[in-house]
Order: C-alpha cells, then structure tokens, then sequence
C-alpha cells in the first residue's frame, strides 16, 4: 500500500521562500500564476512527488503587504487547508510572495 503524497506534518508548516512572477494588468499577478507557483514550491519543500491542487478566486494585488487567501487540498490530506499569500516586496513587474499554508483543515 502506497502512503500519501502529502504526509500533513510536513506541508502544514511550510513557508514557501519568496516567488516571483511578472505582474500583470493594472497592478496584480493573475491567480492561475499564483496557484502554479505555489503549487510548485510547495510540492517542492515538502519533497512530494504528488502536485498539490491549489485554487486561487482573486489576482493577486502588487502592492506589499497585499494578502489573498487560496484554498488547498492534496491526496493524503484530509480537508482544504488556507493558504495564504503575501506580497513582501514589488520591484518594477515583479511581484515577490511568500506562501504559508495553515496548520489546521478549514
């Protein structure tokens, strides 16, 4: 029997280092840009070889200290889990965020 993907010790308590994508429109980071980042970096920290799925409803803002909330989930875990993400600095059409996913199922 295979175990899960996701072990949820080990992706609850993720800071994702700083991502950054070019910013578009008037201002934000399209939230698909967003998500397949996170989703990236995420799968990456916590050594999985499984992508989580997470979904993004707004653009993200490029102005620091702008916050969205996403939703996660992932084989193995049990619920959807907040992810929240953070602009903590903007540098011409680069929006730099860090991503935390919560360390409790909503």
């Amino acid at each position: 029997m295979s175990r899960p993907a996701f072990r949820r010790a080990a992706l609850l308590f993720v800071a994702a280092p700083v991502l950054s994508l070019a910013a578009c429109g008037a201002g934000s980071v399209d939230s698909d840009d967003v998500e397949d980042s996170a989703e990236t970096q995420l799968m990456e920290s916590t050594g999985s070889d499984v992508r989580p799925d997470i979904d993004c409803e707004d653009d993200l803002p490029a102005e620091v200290d702008a916050t969205i909330t996403c939703a996660l989930t992932a084989d193995g875990l049990d619920g959807t889990y907040d992810v929240t993400v953070t602009v903590t600095s903007v540098e011409g059409d680069t929006a730099n965020y860090d991503v935390v996913v919560a360390d409790t199922p909503r």
